[in-house]
Parts: C-alpha cells; sequence; structure tokens
C-alpha cells in the first residue's frame, strides 16, 4: 500500500500545486486566458460545476455535493479493488486515479467547483474544453486499471 500512498499523494500534489502555481501565481483566474505554445497548449480558466465536459452543470448545489459523494466511493471501492490484487502496478494506478480524484473533490470542497485550465488544440481542430492536472490521473489511472485488471494466465488445454 506504500506505492499507492505514494502515488495517490504525488498525483494529489501536482494537480494542487499546478493549481496554486497557473490559477492563482499566474493570475488565471482573472486573465482567464494566457496562451503558453499556442495552439498545442493554452491555459483557459474554467469553473466546472458538473461532471466531464460540463455535465450537471447549473445545478452547483446538489451536483457538488453527489459529485463529492461519487467520488469518495469510488475512491474507497479503487483503493479496495487494488489491495485486494496487490500487484505493484494496479498499486501505482489506483493511486494515481485516487489522487487525481481526491484533487478534484478538495477542488469542489474549497471553490465549490473543480478549477480547469489545460487547454490543448492540434492539426486545425480547436478544442473548447480545458482540464486539469487531476483529470488526468483520473483517467490515465483508470486506463491502466482496465488494462492491466486481467492479467495474462497460461492457457491450460482440457479435454
Amino acid at each position: 500500500m506504500r506505492l499507492f500512498a505514494l502515488a495517490a499523494f504525488v498525483m494529489f500534489a501536482l494537480d494542487q500545486g499546478s493549481k496554486v502555481a497557473v490559477v492563482h501565481w499566474l493570475g488565471l483566474k482573472h486573465r482567464l486566458a494566457i496562451d503558453v505554445v499556442p495552439p498545442l497548449l493554452n491555459f483557459r480558466m474554467g469553473w466546472n460545476d458538473g461532471i466531464n465536459f460540463g455535465l450537471l452543470s447549473g445545478h452547483p448545489v446538489a451536483a457538488r455535493w453527489l459529485l463529492i459523494a461519487v467520488a469518495l466511493g469510488i475512491c474507497v471501492w479503487v483503493t479496495w479493488f487494488a489491495k485486494a490484487d496487490g500487484r505493484p502496478r494496479m498499486m501505482l494506478a489506483a493511486g494515481v486515479l485516487v489522487g487525481g480524484a481526491l484533487g478534484n473533490v478538495f477542488d469542489r470542497l474549497i471553490y465549490g467547483a473543480v478549477a480547469d485550465f489545460l487547454n490543448m488544440s492540434c492539426c486545425g481542430i480547436n478544442n473548447p474544453f480545458a482540464f486539469n492536472i487531476a483529470d488526468v490521473g483520473v483517467f490515465g489511472g483508470a486506463i491502466a486499471l482496465v488494462i492491466w485488471a486481467n492479467p495474462e494466465t497460461p492457457s491450460k488445454k482440457t479435454r
């Protein structure tokens, strides 16, 4: 469980540190947009009080507490799942997912919404959506858990 805890802590710290640096120190919450390496990387301030892509937005109070409860429930289940599996790569993936989820839960508790600021576009496609480091952890951890969930076992021929 040490690898799990370390991965969760690092992901949470990266997420919250990036938000402090970009949203507060660089003043993105007031400037609303900073072009870093256009169009590949831009900072665009967004406060998401819903789920991904603004789903459930418009009901901030109900969505806030519902999403906090769901995220914490998922964190408990993922922790249990990784502990039951026990493999280091599962602990790492689960820790990254949980750290990202807790980063977004922290935002909802402190700000009432999740601070999104990363915007990436490429190849003539203009992406209107913003995300954050926690989202990268949640999606990356979830994908890794799915890929690694069922280890390959030697096939046994039965006759």
